[in-house]
């Protein structure tokens, strides 16, 4: 199931939701060194170096002064460990990645799904909240988001990395001020594939049930994807969205409504 577009217009441009694209797919073509590879060549999701060091590690939360750093494979290891000798290359502090890593990606598919559900839901409630509300309100969501995964995995090794979990916080906002808008969905079943329209509580009502689903079978490792961040993220957009969103207006599904006689 994947949204392609909503029903309700903006009344002032998204300048903050078009930034934050910009400044992900930048920072994964440029920086990570995405696509071309740092020596040259196809590579989907760039230098394993900056992705180690720029990415929130919960080891490193849970062990201050150790680090973590990347291995010929392409994981992370990290000083302190069983059977880890040695010392890892100097790197950004913890508390900094927490920031970074809502900027970094894991592969195309990965920022090309992010960055599709964060212009189709963003730029409302950019809209709904003004422009240094909006921004204060995504970077916030992505602390808690990082935060929410630490508490589940505080030992994990595995980076933590994607704008996902501040998204999270956008997809839970607008579902609670727009539950009745209308979403154009791709849906997928089987070999059947089809585009229909649905209530936005319903598309964003299904992903959250996901997220549950899938964070109840996830490994204690907490490899894979960040659920919990998924969730923790959710919950606090949820939770805070009408406390910033002072521009929002209510009758915002009254030309879809059914006329009353």
């Amino acid at each position: 199931m994947i949204p392609l577009k909503d029903n309700i217009p903006t009344r002032n441009f998204p300048i903050v939701t078009i930034a934050l694209v910009v400044a992900n797919i930048v920072v994964f073509i440029f920086f990570q060194q995405a696509l071309f590879g740092p020596h040259g060549g196809f590579s989907s999701s760039g230098d394993p170096q900056k992705t180690i060091h720029y990415s929130f590690i919960p080891y490193e939360l849970s062990h201050p002064g150790k680090q973590c750093d990347a291995t010929p494979e392409g994981g992370a290891v990290c000083e302190g460990q069983p059977g880890v000798t040695g010392q890892a290359q100097k790197q950004p502090p913890v508390w900094l990645t927490i920031f970074t890593s809502m900027f970094m990606h894991g592969g195309v598919i990965h920022i090309a799904g992010n960055m599709l559900f964060l212009w189709i839901f963003g730029n409302n409630i950019e809209d709904a909240m003004g422009r240094l509300k909006f921004l204060l309100f995504y970077l916030v969501g992505g602390v808690v988001a990082a935060l929410a995964q630490f508490a589940i995995h505080p030992d994990a090794a595995v980076p933590t990395l994607g704008a996902s979990g501040a998204i999270a916080a956008v997809l839970g906002g607008y579902a609670l001020l727009y539950p009745r808008a209308r979403v154009v969905t791709l849906i997928f079943i089987v070999f059947f594939v089809t585009v229909i329209t649905l209530p936005a509580l319903l598309v964003l009502g299904l992903w959250f049930l996901l997220q549950l689903l899938d964070a109840s079978s996830q490994s204690v490792a907490g490899g894979g994807v960040a659920y919990f961040a998924h969730i923790g993220g959710f919950v606090f957009g949820l939770l805070t969205v009408k406390l910033l969103a002072s521009r929002y207006d209510p009758y915002y599904d009254r030309r879809s409504r059914l006329p009353v006689y």
